[in-house]
């Protein structure tokens, strides 16, 4: 649509995700499945399937969990991320398609567009972006949209 926006990626650089933990941010053409919105603190529209963040809601990011790559209730046996945080990292959430159907263990999970910490501040592999920017890019997707990842 003619924008262009500043963004933070994984601290392992952009490229070939070689699996859990690596921070890289991976290379390629994704969807956007689903967004997650702690809406008790924005009150956002967007096209696609949006879910409130509970206090309970966890991502799973343990390759021996069953539920690898997938939200949990918390607490949960496995490691995982909390969704719902005090920071607003996490404020607003949109969950990428990598490594999800099918899910393979230990290939990488939890690769989020989400608010960033800061420019120039790395992620854990995800891409993330000023939140006025990502509610931007989230109202405006439409079905053909992508987020496309190069090097």
């Amino acid at each position: 649509m003619g924008r262009s926006f500043p963004c933070a990626v994984g601290r392992g650089g952009i490229g070939d995700k070689r699996g859990e933990g690596d921070g890289i941010t991976p290379v390629g053409i994704h969807r956007i499945e689903e967004i997650w919105v702690r809406s008790d603190r924005l009150s956002y529209r967007f096209p696609l399937p949006t879910r409130p963040i509970g206090i309970r809601h966890g991502w799973s990011d343990d390759p021996a969990d069953p539920a690898y790559n997938r939200l949990v209730l918390r607490p949960h046996a496995h490691s995982h991320e909390a969704m719902r945080r005090a920071d607003p990292m996490y404020d607003l959430v949109a969950v990428l398609d990598w490594n999800r159907a099918p899910v393979v263990p230990g290939r990488g999970s939890a690769i989020f567009l989400h608010v960033w910490r800061g420019p120039r501040r790395p992620t854990a592999g995800c891409v993330a972006f000023r939140r006025a920017d990502l509610a931007w890019i989230l109202a405006n997707w439409q079905a053909q949209s992508r987020v496309v990842i190069r090097h």
